[in-house]
């Protein structure tokens, strides 16, 4: 099969092309850097420079494929959260519609859409009904905490300690990039099913900051602490990515409805939610080769 890959030099992209090249389908790698693209070095690809916001572009590029995976990455460029997500999500919308794309797979979140101002959550239902919309099949992957954001904080760990925003006993369903990639390879190879429907993904159970500094000691041989953030700190860190004030109002709602004990990380698991990758495997096969 044929099948188009958005964003693929992310961190998710990468991994889904991998796999799909593995099964030996040809993929159509979409990002707007050709270096890049090209230094994935993944076979029997072609890469297609092209905004991953530009519909024309992206409908350009993905012509012919038998399925499309869609997200919206990490971006500071643009005006606001809010429009960043609206535009990607037209862009691929606009795509299968013209193309006549069959099959789509989205990276949502757990929650989207399920209340006013939570930042990235509520603007994650834009990309679900955009793609709602088209004619395709489609299956919205809704992850929870990326076990990922702890490569971020490396360098701290080393030191002993690690940060988030959240209460030390907050249950949190952490999940890695690794395993969304996973199922999200399966259902695009995979022209066997229909309809359009959502899936929660939440790792292999729920643990709180204070039991992952644990692992991490365990893990690492060396005590690892949890150090809160206030939300003055996460402000300043957030400007000092160079986030605009509209983008770190929106990231502060964000992380107020993750960290909600009400909030979307406490939905309810089902079987199906189910990811294998622990946090401590995490961290022996991510963050120590990259120590």
């Amino acid at each position: 099969m044929k099948i188009a890959i958005g964003a693929a030099t992310g961190n998710i992209g990468s991994k889904v092309a991998t796999l799909l090249a593995q099964q030996g389908h040809e993929t159509i790698l979409l990002g707007r850097s050709a270096e890049k693209l090209q230094a994935l070095a993944i076979p029997n690809a072609v890469i297609a420079t092209a905004d991953i916001a530009d519909a024309t572009a992206i409908t350009a590029a993905t012509q012919n494929v038998d399925a499309l995976f869609w997200l919206v990455p990490p971006g500071t460029t643009a005006q606001s959260f809010q429009t960043w997500y609206q535009d990607i999500a037209a862009a691929g919308a606009a795509a299968v519609t013209a193309n006549y794309i069959p099959r789509v797979v989205t990276v949502s979140c757990i929650g989207a859409g399920a209340a006013p101002d939570l930042g990235t959550v509520t603007y994650a239902a834009y990309l679900e009904e955009a793609f709602n919309n088209t004619s395709a099949s489609v299956v919205h992957l809704r992850p929870g905490y990326f076990m990922d954001n702890f490569l971020l904080q490396q360098a701290a760990i080393e030191q002993g300690y690690f940060t988030f925003p959240y209460a030390p006993d907050h249950d949190i369903p952490f999940i890695s990039s690794e395993d969304i990639a996973a199922v999200a390879a399966g259902y695009l190879a995979d022209n066997n099913w229909s309809g359009k429907w959502t899936r929660n993904l939440m790792g292999p159970a729920n643990i709180t900051p204070e039991q992952a500094a644990g692992i991490f000691t365990e893990a690492l041989g060396k005590p690892v602490v949890y150090q809160r953030q206030s939300n003055e700190e996460l402000q300043n860190q957030l400007q000092a990515f160079g986030l605009n004030k509209v983008m770190t109002h929106e990231i502060m709602h964000l992380y107020a409805a993750l960290g909600d004990t009400d909030g979307v990380y406490a939905t309810p698991r089902t079987a199906e939610a189910y990811t294998p990758t622990t946090l401590r495997q995490f961290i022996q096969n991510r963050l120590l080769t990259q120590s």
